[in-house]
């Protein structure tokens, strides 16, 4: 944000690290006025006690004008905007669609005929996958899953295929979309939009009626016509709800999606047992109107019709990245290595807090499954979400890597991202090495291999952490948004839960899901004392305690557009003292 004064300029940094303005000398304003959002790039350094200094080289407009907010976080987190010149004129050159020549000469398995469909959100523009279920005449499932073939259209070195490495992804903000790939390719040719023909990469599997074991499976590229754009709301109505008007506008596709469920519950279930860790957390959106004005706050429904994707799409990433493995081909998988068993130890001490044990022969041998059982345990109890949270946070990140070195949050042996390479590089990457090797009769000479093993960890390293960019950013604009939200119910009681408690305050989060702090300064009956094992604070003098899980009523003291913060002041506690013995 810059301040003028006259004769020279400030910009105090968005960056909270950065803790001192930057000095901009009177010629270098380029026309900003107090108030505005700038980009500034440093020139000098700060040395002793003098500041850094800086030049202008954007105005982005004045801090309160529409949609700056969100642009200063573009900013911040470098993201890129429109697409350069030379990528979009190869996207304007892609084709609007398939001819029945290129089908035939590609050798693709004509599917066309298949009833196959599209699952997706009321408001997706770029389908990227797409399913279809038979029973077959031996009882077993056949379970196809195919996904957008956008490697064909974007090839490897081409500008295309450079823009989308350096995005690495798609990045979600509240109220836009920053895509890898330009949308004449998202929501055009790669879109698998119903009744036309698309390019497909495909994962069949054939899983036994029995014991589930998948019992085949098959690799190929296709072509498909989907029959239907179905939402996640429709198809939950004709499997969960059974809404007769749904179910007759459907009619041919109930059986379908009836066998779809049946399907995608036994493969939870079994994934359940071998000790997959399903974090059961509430995700809100934020809905924000023209102006970006946030409106409300809704949270998301994790619906069977969301979980029916959900598991499809893990069977056929698991597929994928377990054929490629014993292939032995230069491949990016997904991996989410074991827990550093310090941490995992320092859980389980906190989780016995509440009176829980988690079985397993100590730190680095806990199995998934003891931490999934628990997660079951606590399912439905006021310490459900403080128990989650801290699991969660004792475990690694998960990434791209080069080697297959498992997934533990998933309870998995080999894992990779095949399923979104519309808005995921990773996926894009795999799907190109999937048809080099289909087309060369399964392997790869001996020469590409040792191109595409060299280039892997780099990749694997890019995508990992353009990710993390992009989460931070989305992040970022949902906790501006949320504050811009609160800023008219300061003053505003509401019921909360604490969902963290630290040495300067305790974290409050609302049913909406917004999170706010009251700061131990402002407790002020008595003295409180924090106890970093047991995550509690506890007062002196009333032996009162504070700690995650509690439900309180609190007040909306303050909101902070600068800081992103929203302060709490306790209307009443549920909290209990405890008997000093």
């Amino acid at each position: 944000t810059f301040d003028s004064h006259e004769a020279y300029g400030f910009v105090v940094p968005d960056d909270k690290r950065i803790n001192r303005d930057i000095f901009i000398a009177k010629g270098e304003f380029k026309g900003a006025v107090s108030g505005q959002k700038v980009v500034v790039r440093i020139i000098s350094y700060p040395e002793g006690r003098s500041a850094a200094e800086g030049e202008i080289v954007e105005v982005l407009g004045h801090k309160d004008d529409p949609g700056v907010d969100i642009l200063s976080i573009i900013r911040k987190h470098q993201l890129p905007e429109g697409f350069p010149e030379d990528v979009l004129a190869e996207a304007e050159a892609a084709p609007e669609s398939i001819s029945d020549e290129e089908i035939a000469q590609q050798g693709r398995r004509d599917l066309r005929n298949k009833v196959i469909v599209t699952i997706d959100g009321e408001d997706a523009k770029d389908l990227d996958d797409a399913v279809n279920i038979e029973r077959l005449e031996n009882g077993n499932y056949l379970l196809g899953v195919h996904i957008a073939d956008v490697s064909y259209y974007v090839r490897e070195k081409s500008a295309l295929d450079q823009e989308a490495y350096r995005r690495g992804c798609s990045v979600y903000l509240v109220d836009r979309v920053i895509p890898m790939l330009p949308h004449r390719l998202s929501n055009g040719i790669c879109s698998l939009n119903p009744q036309v023909d698309r390019l497909t990469m495909s994962c069949e599997m054939e899983f036994d009626a029995t014991t589930l074991k998948r019992v085949r499976h098959d690799v190929f590229t296709s072509v498909i016509r989907t029959k239907e754009r179905m939402t996640y709301t429709n198809v939950r109505k004709i499997v969960a709800d059974k809404d007769p008007e749904v179910m007759e506008r459907y009619a041919e596709l109930v059986d379908t999606f009836t066998l779809m469920e049946e399907l995608a519950m036994r493969l939870r279930s079994t994934r359940m047992k071998r000790g997959a860790i399903d974090f059961d957390f509430v995700e809100a959106k934020v809905i924000v109107d023209p102006e970006g004005k946030p409106v409300d706050i809704v949270k998301r429904e994790r619906s069977v019709a969301e979980q029916i994707i959900e598991e499809f799409m893990l069977a056929a990433n698991e597929t994928v990245a377990e054929h490629f493995y014993w292939l032995k081909v230069p491949f990016l998988y997904r991996i989410h290595e074991n827990p550093d068993s310090e941490k995992l130890l320092h859980f389980v001490q906190f989780a016995a807090n509440f009176g829980y044990t988690v079985k397993g022969k100590g730190g680095s041998e806990i199995h998934p499954r003891a931490l999934q059982t628990l997660l079951e345990d606590i399912r439905g109890t006021k310490e459900q979400t403080v128990i989650s949270t801290v699991m969660l946070r004792s475990m690694k990140q998960a990434k791209y890597d080069a080697q297959s070195l498992g997934h533990f949050g998933l309870a998995a042996e080999f894992y990779s991202h095949f399923t979104s390479p519309i808005r995921r590089y990773p996926d894009l990457v795999i799907h190109r090495v999937m048809r080099e090797v289909l087309e060369n009769g399964g392997t790869l000479p001996e020469s590409r291999i040792e191109a595409l093993a060299a280039r892997m960890p780099d990749i694997a390293q890019q995508s990992s952490e353009r990710e993390r960019v992009a989460v931070d950013a989305e992040r970022d604009t949902e906790k501006l948004k949320k504050c811009e939200y609160m800023l008219d119910k300061i003053g505003e009681e509401f019921e909360g839960i604490i969902s963290g408690v630290t040495s300067f305050g305790i974290f409050v989060e609302l049913d909406n899901t917004v999170e706010g702090l009251i700061r131990l300064s402002n407790l002020n009956d008595d003295y409180y004392h924090f106890h970093e094992q047991h995550m509690l604070l506890i007062g002196e003098r009333t032996s009162k305690m504070y700690r995650i899980g509690d439900e309180l009523r609190v007040r909306v003291d303050a909101v902070s557009m600068i800081e992103h913060t929203i302060d709490f002041a306790i209307v009443e506690s549920k909290a209990e003292s405890v008997e000093r013995g």
